[in-house]
């Protein structure tokens, strides 16, 4: 198999699956001379036994190691935006359809490449994903406490800081009983209902 691919396989083109990987090859010429598909596990072996081509990639999840993987067996590994591909697919979409118009992609000049990222980079870009998720989440749950409070006709300021201030003089506040907030005095009728949607497990989440 190896002697096959020395003498012919001149540009590879991976669709990247989450178990199974589809796979297109291009002689000098451009034209396909052989299409397989890969379980995740023969990725490794299968190209230990290719000579070292150029190999098109999607820059997808799990892309940027397999480039690292690939360039440390010689090859050279590219990878590329889904959006920049998807010109080059022809016919009715499929795996191999796909993994051809990577190999198509790959070897034009004016193609725009994805840098293949380190561990330690992805493990940066991991981190700030999380703290922007968490943002997120703690900004929803501060306009739906917001929300809760402004059905009851108590009105707190928008951002974090003005609700941790409020919150606690809010939740200590009994029905019926007359609330300030902005410097005015506005009637507090929230229910019970309400107070517990503002409980100290929200105040948590708030900090």
């Amino acid at each position: 198999m190896s002697q096959h691919f020395s003498t012919t396989i001149a540009v590879m083109g991976i669709d990247i699956g989450k178990n199974s990987f589809h796979v297109v090859d291009l002689d000098q010429r451009g034209a396909i001379v052989l299409r397989q598909k890969w379980s995740r596990g023969q990725v490794e072996s299968r190209f230990a036994n290719v000579p070292p081509c150029l190999i098109g990639m999607e820059a997808c999840v799990g892309a940027h190691h397999l480039s690292r993987k690939l360039k440390g067996l010689g090859h050279d590994a590219r990878l590329m935006p889904a959006k920049y591909v998807r010109p080059y697919s022809k016919g009715q979409k499929n795996d191999f359809r796909d993994a051809e118009a990577i190999a198509e992609a790959v070897q034009r000049p004016t193609m725009k490449f994805v840098a293949t990222k380190t561990a330690d980079q992805l493990d940066l870009q991991a981190l700030h994903r999380v703290r922007e998720r968490l943002v997120s989440q703690r900004t929803g749950i501060i306009n739906q406490v917001r929300a809760f409070l402004l059905e009851r006709g108590v009105a707190v300021r928008q951002g974090q800081r003005f609700l941790r201030a409020e919150l606690p003089r809010i939740l200590t506040t009994p029905p019926d009983a007359p609330v300030a907030t902005h410097g005015a005095r506005q009637k507090c009728n929230y229910s019970s209902a309400a107070k517990a949607s503002c409980s100290t497990t929200v105040t948590a989440k708030l900090t």
